[in-house]
């Protein structure tokens, strides 16, 4: 009887350590993934709103998207400097720059070769319906215009014909369309970011539009 339990508990101690073993290799694969989940900094590079900032308009040699390597990179001016004076901003990278264009403190040079080049300004809205409760987008292309020669956009981006152009958040986050520029060059697509272009409320009126089933065989 004796030799039968040694015999058992000997079994039992190697069955706890082989099942602590695998509990322990079966965490670690764990630990890595949860690791390599909890750092997104590497995620979707092109769109600067998934990636946490260090260091607010950090130098281009410390800000993770020019080359520290290239002694170019040192030479450029650092934007807390550069941005010195200038209206601030929530948004992006902290400056108001449509602000600093109407107050005249930035000319934009239009022309590469020739600064006596005035700019093509735009002053057209384009507002584009969203099917569901939120405000609707209104895209004002004069400070766009202000800044940019229409063939930045058009047609490469987006076709200048009406309704010609499919658009969702998710291709805007995956730097489509206004992602293009918005969340590398332009302020980033945030939660505190969504009024500057939804930014024309519904009708007081308004009603969700109805699917074509429900509008083809109503319910009674």
């Amino acid at each position: 009887m004796k030799t039968k339990y040694f015999f058992l508990s000997v079994l039992a101690m190697t069955a706890l350590l082989i099942i602590g073993f695998n509990a322990q290799a079966a965490q670690a694969p764990l630990k890595e993934v949860k690791s390599a989940k909890g750092n997104v900094s590497g995620a979707n590079l092109f769109n600067r709103l998934l990636k946490k900032e260090t260091q607010r308009n950090a130098a281009p040699s410390e800000d993770g998207i020019h080359d520290s390597a290239n002694d170019g990179t040192h030479v450029l001016q650092p934007p807390l400097i550069a941005y010195d004076g200038l209206p601030t901003s929530e948004f992006g990278n902290y400056v108001d720059w449509v602000k600093s264009l109407d107050d005249g403190l930035l000319k934009p040079r239009y022309d590469l070769s020739d600064p006596t080049v005035e700019p093509l300004v735009m002053d057209l809205d384009i507002v584009r319906e969203v099917k569901a409760s939120m405000p609707d987008v209104v895209f004002p292309h004069k400070p766009h215009t202000q800044w940019l020669h229409c063939s930045n956009c058009h047609p490469k981006i987006f076709i200048p014909q009406r309704k010609a152009n499919v658009m969702s958040m998710s291709a805007i986050l995956l730097g489509q369309k206004c992602g293009v520029c918005h969340g590398k060059v332009s302020f980033p697509v945030t939660t505190k970011s969504c009024t500057k272009c939804h930014s024309k409320p519904k009708p007081a009126d308004w009603q969700p539009p109805k699917s074509e089933a429900s509008l083809t065989n109503p319910w009674r």
